[in-house]
């Protein structure tokens, strides 16, 4: 055996085994968190990080449903999740329509100034978002001045309103739009068709990888959301699936077993959405990346 082919057998040596630790690190977390969801919460805690449990119990899931409305916050998470995924795509595909294909004056510097607003971060607009949703004229209870009620707070719109449609979602939606040949439009207007119709009738339907690729990603971010609803949902039958696994978290305590078992559930639809979806999903992210 000469040394190039010594040295292609231990680099291929490495790489599997770099990528078998990787899968370890990843996939480990997961299992330890499906195991603990089902050990006695005496096991939890003296045998913590086997995966193999002496004693099989469903208590944590059903202390789970006992402890908290958890079906409750379930379809508030998926409501609001969906929400987001309808205006983002729809908004977010319209606006990238336009940028991509329509040609009017200040395009580029609009589209600038869209993609920089994706360097501030979330967290510096908390405070104005949540005090335009306060006070917002003629909505929960406000008078024409925004004083004396809650106006969105506390309601499904105090979600959806602020993430009906971001920078990202026009972004990726124009890149895909570009692709797509200029003689399609040109050739639906000479018969007489609208903007809005060759958009929804010509060119919404190609972009299909795209458009089930970004309800992916845009249903994962609104599902996992935790800091935001917290901010604005404060009544107990609005909270979310995030916020209310907070309830077994506490100063000095933290139940496992339950938490455990509420997160396992809270990851089911993320899971099978893509197991469903992974076709599109691969395609709209090899397309995107190598454009």
């Amino acid at each position: 055996m000469n040394s190039r082919e010594v040295r292609r057998r231990t680099k291929s040596i490495l790489w599997y085994t770099g990528a078998v630790l990787i899968s370890l690190a990843t996939v480990y977390p997961f299992l330890w968190m499906v195991s603990t969801s089902f050990k006695p919460e005496a096991e939890i805690y003296s045998n913590s990080l086997s995966l193999l449990s002496s004693k099989f119990t469903l208590a944590n899931y059903t202390k789970v449903f006992r402890t908290m409305p958890f079906a409750r916050y379930f379809m508030n998470s998926f409501i609001l999740a969906a929400s987001g995924v309808a205006t983002n795509l729809f908004f977010g595909a319209l606006a990238g329509y336009g940028f991509a294909k329509l040609k009017f004056q200040g395009r580029k510097v609009s589209f600038l100034i869209l993609l920089s607003s994706m360097m501030i971060p979330a967290v510096a607009t908390m405070i104005p978002q949540f005090l335009v949703l306060k006070f917002f004229p003629l909505v929960g209870g406000n008078n024409l001045f925004g004083q004396g009620g809650n106006g969105f707070i506390n309601s499904y719109f105090a979600i959806i309103i602020p993430g009906a449609v971001g920078a990202f979602a026009v972004f990726f939606m124009k890149q895909f739009f570009e692709t797509l040949p200029d003689e399609l439009a040109e050739a639906a207007r000479v018969d007489g068709c609208g903007e809005f119709k060759i958009f929804t009738k010509i060119y919404f339907p190609l972009i299909k990888p795209a458009a089930i690729t970004l309800a992916i990603m845009t249903f994962q971010s609104g599902w996992n959301s935790f800091m935001w609803p917290l901010i604005v949902l404060n009544s107990d039958k609005m909270k979310t699936v995030q916020v209310g696994l907070a309830t077994f978290q506490y100063q000095y305590d933290t139940q496992y077993g339950p938490l455990m078992a509420g997160t396992v559930i809270a990851t089911l639809p993320m899971v099978l959405l893509f197991l469903f979806a992974q076709k599109y999903y691969v395609e709209g992210i090899a397309f995107s990346g190598g454009k």
